[in-house]
């Protein structure tokens, strides 16, 4: 069974993906009464069209979720036009802590989506009596997803053939490796020009913020969506595939204590392996200076 915390846009934007995919059941839970089991009936009465070989089931008591194979948190505020990650973390941070706190299940795996979530997989981790390999964020994972539909679409060539590696902070410091970006493994410095690369980097960093000065009043949650349950999916199936995804490091690059992207082997355990890309001394720099900030924050925050 996953749970899923949180039954808004992105959490039941997941709930439906995980069913299309036949990942695994699913439980959602909402502090709004009657809202997970609405949307849970919503999303299963479209199941005989749709042909889910899972169902979706609702719930407004937290204990049911928090034994779950694995716990999906999107809950929290949402980013609006105007408003800064330190703000966004001023409001979700005391609820991350309370989840840290009740899973405790040992095995649990947890995945991380809500805002901003380098900062609040740092303070989920910090809380919880889990092991580090088995709390991750999202961050890298859908940074290179974004970056990997831009390429393709500049290219007019099949998103399957792009591979893309996005790792650090998931945010404007985000550090995009050209070197592991490649069409049907060649380099795209082979296709596009310097300029155009730099565009499509750029347009990675501001694409979460473009959506929701677009949207105006809502933040993206179709792609964090389809990541999370991608993500859930190569963890329930025990893939070993190599994802960029935010979990305490161990000493990479000499950091501890701080959670950021990097490439990591998921199997049924989480995030068991972390690998070391290989980083330019400006690159290390970015990254050593984004742990620092999430320290920094952390130390400053009294409740951290």
């Amino acid at each position: 069974m996953i749970g899923i915390i949180g039954s808004g846009n992105v959490g039941a934007n997941t709930a439906f993906f995980l069913a299309e995919k036949g990942v695994d059941h699913v439980m959602l839970f909402d502090i709004q009464d009657g809202l997970a089991k609405g949307k849970a009936l919503d999303m299963m009465e479209a199941a005989p069209i749709r042909g889910y070989r899972t169902t979706i089931l609702g719930t407004d008591d937290a204990d049911e979720v928090m034994d779950s194979d694995m716990v999906i948190i999107t809950a929290g505020a949402v980013r609006k036009p105007g408003m800064d990650r330190d703000a966004l973390f001023q409001a979700n941070k005391d609820i991350l802590i309370d989840y840290a706190k009740k899973i405790t299940r040992p095995d649990t795996r947890v995945i991380l989506v809500s805002e901003p979530v380098d900062l609040l997989t740092t303070l989920f981790a910090r809380h919880s009596s889990l092991p580090a390999d088995r709390i991750m964020g999202l961050g890298g994972i859908l940074d290179a997803t974004r970056l990997r539909f831009l390429i393709a679409a500049k290219l007019g060539v099949s998103m399957e053939n792009v591979a893309t590696q996005v790792v650090g902070r998931h945010s404007d410091d985000m550090i995009i490796l050209q070197d592991y970006c490649c069409v049907s493994g060649v380099p795209v410095e082979h296709f596009l020009s310097r300029e155009t690369i730099d565009q499509l980097f750029d347009q990675t960093r501001g694409a979460g913020s473009l959506i929701v000065e677009l949207a105006g009043r809502a933040s993206a949650y179709y792609g964090p969506s389809a990541v999370a349950a991608d993500l859930a999916e190569a963890i329930r199936h025990d893939t070993g595939r190599v994802l960029s995804v935010s979990r305490m490091l161990s000493g990479q690059f000499g950091i501890t204590d701080a959670a950021l992207s990097l490439p990591c082997v998921i199997n049924r355990t989480g995030a068991s392996e972390i690998l070391t890309p290989r980083l330019d001394p400006n690159q290390i720099d970015i990254l050593t200076t984004g742990a620092r900030i999430i320290q920094e924050t952390l130390k400053e925050d009294t409740h951290a």
